[in-house]
């Protein structure tokens, strides 16, 4: 069966994708094995992306653990954008994990306004691309803030003055609790927030149904497929009050 893997990279003029992901059992683990020059068969791109609105430019984008990658993909899609003068995009990376990052964290150059003094680290890239970003752990990895990424994000968001925060949406992905607990924080705020679910993923084409949710419609409770209805939904639909 195929896995299901975030894209934290594409060129589509240059036809490369990068994906970043943990070897967590047999198919990872064979990935892992592939050696330069191989092909794999690749199903993809699946599903529906995130959807960034003009009207608020303050990309707020939270991932946890594997939910990183997207963050990524976002980032640096919002700030080609603004390159080319489309949006005055303004995207903030914050992200969490209790394992030891797949990059080496390093002081951030660029100052964020109501950072907390000790979330000082970044992922580099980011860095380069002069998109501002902060870590979050509860394993007191150096730099990093002590605490839940949503956590971070709070302290965050209480700084900002209200014509900021009018300015806001929150865009997320990671495991299932820390997805609920962004869609509280959301609600907390009243900002827009959308997610992308992380689900098992067996047919991709929506055939199966293997990764279907419960999801509030207007006519009420409905099952949708993460793989062709989603992977990205409003959070208040999948984690209502």
């Amino acid at each position: 069966m195929r896995r299901p893997l975030s894209v934290m990279r594409a060129h589509s003029q240059a036809g490369w994708i990068d994906l970043l992901y943990k070897v967590t059992g047999a198919g990872t683990r064979a990935l892992a094995r592939a050696q330069a020059g191989q092909s794999l068969s690749v199903l993809g791109p699946i599903g529906v992306g995130f959807t960034p609105h003009a009207e608020r430019p303050r990309a707020l984008a939270i991932g946890g653990g594997v939910g990183i990658p997207p963050m990524v993909f976002l980032a640096e899609r919002l700030k080609d954008a603004a390159d080319a003068g489309a949006t005055a995009w303004k995207p903030l990376v914050l992200m969490g994990s209790e394992l030891p990052f797949p990059f080496r964290v390093r002081p951030s150059s660029i100052f964020v306004p109501g950072m907390p003094d000790e979330a000082i680290g970044c992922m580099p890239l980011l860095d380069e691309w002069s998109v501002p970003s902060r870590l979050a752990t509860q394993s007191g990895f150096a730099g990093c803030f002590d605490g839940y990424v949503t956590d971070l994000a709070r302290a965050w968001l209480r700084s900002r003055p209200a014509e900021q925060l009018a300015e806001t949406e929150i865009f997320a992905c990671g495991p299932t609790p820390m997805l609920a607990a962004t869609a509280r924080l959301a609600r907390e705020f009243a900002l827009p927030c959308q997610v992308a679910l992380e689900e098992f993923m067996a047919c991709a084409v929506g055939g199966c149904a293997g990764c279907a949710v419960a999801v509030q419609t207007p006519l009420g409770t409905a099952m949708k497929r993460v793989c062709v209805d989603g992977p990205v939904f409003d959070a208040a639909t999948v984690f209502p009050a």
